[in-house]
């Protein structure tokens, strides 16, 4: 599954319907989030099949940002039926996030 571009428009729809969604709050000028698309790239290409990973663009969708108290980016979240289950906070290697998302599949 590709990973998805979420607006404050779709973000329920995308996110909060069920299944397991890992969502990055992101923005283009962040360094650390630029480090961790790859990764994201990487984690989808192994085990998209099972989560769905969605991108939220915080400078363009201030009101999701706001909603779930976003203070720094990159902030992932894990959700799981429509609630947040767990919550990283800046840059992570990928192991890191792989125990972390396998805590939940």
């Amino acid at each position: 599954m590709a990973i998805v571009n979420v607006t404050d428009n779709s973000f329920q729809n995308e996110v909060e319907t069920g299944g397991t969604v890992l969502v990055d709050f992101w923005a283009p000028w962040c360094g650390p989030c630029k480090m961790i698309a790859p990764v994201l790239e990487e984690i989808n290409g192994e085990i998209g099949d099972n989560l769905k990973i969605a991108k939220v663009n915080v400078d363009e969708n201030p009101e999701s940002a706001q909603r779930f108290a976003v203070m720094s980016i990159p902030t992932l979240m894990l959700f799981k039926d429509g609630q947040v289950v767990d919550k990283i906070i800046g840059f992570q290697p990928k192991d890191n996030l792989m125990s972390t998302i396998n805590k939940h599949l």
